[in-house]
């Protein structure tokens, strides 16, 4: 039977377009820190929440309707060595949802975050299982094998509330010791191996965000900047900063959907700089705190703007 170019288009959606439910989260969070924080209009988060909110379900929609009807190629991206990392990227943005709703829709909260837990749990067993079952090529290995260990970090985040300390202390140990893990090896690939292609450059960027989530994750938790905090939010900083300063390796690059990549993590710096400024009310770090939120919405809005352009020239699979 001839495939139309439309059923082609959504046999090949990617999962990778959950990055953009992530990068939008990331971006509502900021403002919604934003108003809390810095007097910023509070109207700005509360559109931001639907806008993500719907695109969510467009993406999960489109996404179903892939798998109903071409279950092979979903099951082809669930075992790709590198795909298989974006399928933690659905429960993050259940969990991410959970975090946006909770001060003003608690039950809609605790509804993203028990299943977005759930499923992360399902996810980060099945993806180590992958990895360990599975001959992986260092080649393979690159900073979007972070988003399945990242997504255990934001568990705590938005479960304060929904479950006990014990529970949330679980998902914080795993995702900070493979944290360490991985991150080693990814630096092993990239110092002394070959160079990541160019489409997952911007990857690099998710380096930021183990810290930075790890340092709001343990604040949620245990309500103190102690000697532990402070070395998770300087981690972050330094990963920011070192990303800012190999600008060049980023400004000529092809756009990808892995642009998206850029968002989330420079969110959760960005509400890290609010979060320490909110405590400790330094000038320099009220500075900072504008500057993350400009960056953050500058590239949302560079790259909403190319994937907006991509699909209408049909160069991003979009639903028929």
């Amino acid at each position: 039977m001839e495939i139309t170019e439309k059923q082609s288009r959504l046999k090949f959606f990617p999962i990778m377009m959950y990055a953009v439910v992530m990068g939008l989260s990331g971006l509502t969070i900021t403002y919604q820190k934003a108003a809390l924080w810095l007097n910023f209009p509070s109207i700005i988060g509360e559109v931001l929440m639907y806008i993500t909110t719907i695109v969510f379900i467009v993406v999960s929609s489109v996404y179903i309707r892939k798998f109903s009807k071409y279950k092979t190629a979903v099951k082809s991206e669930f075992s790709h060595p590198v795909r298989i990392n974006f399928f933690a990227a659905v429960s993050i943005s259940m969990l991410m949802l959970s975090i946006i709703y909770k001060e003003n829709f608690s039950l809609v909260s605790a509804v993203c975050w028990y299943g977005g837990t759930i499923l992360h749990f399902y996810l980060t067993m099945h993806t180590v299982s992958f990895w360990i079952n599975q001959n992986q090529q260092l080649d393979h290995s690159n900073p979007a094998w972070f988003i399945p260990i990242v997504g255990n970090v934001l568990v705590p985040i938005g479960g304060v509330g929904f479950a006990d300390l014990g529970l949330l202390m679980y998902f914080f140990s795993v995702g900070m010791f493979f944290w360490i893990v991985l991150f080693a090896i990814i630096l092993n690939r990239i110092i002394f191996h070959n160079q990541m292609s160019v489409k997952f450059m911007p990857t690099l960027f998710i380096l930021i965000a183990p810290p930075a989530v790890g340092f709001i994750a343990y604040f949620k938790m245990f309500g103190v900047i102690d000697t532990f905090a402070l070395m998770l939010f300087n981690l972050a900083l330094f990963f920011t900063i070192l990303v800012a300063f190999m600008y060049k390796n980023f400004i000529k690059i092809k756009f990808f959907i892995s642009w998206w990549a850029f968002v989330f993590p420079l969110a959760a710096m960005a509400i890290s700089a609010m979060l320490m400024y909110n405590r400790s009310k330094e000038i320099s770090l009220l500075i900072f705190s504008y500057i993350m939120v400009s960056a953050v919405t500058v590239i949302v809005s560079i790259v909403t703007y190319q994937t907006i352009v991509h699909i209408r020239k049909k160069e991003i699979c979009i639903q028929e």
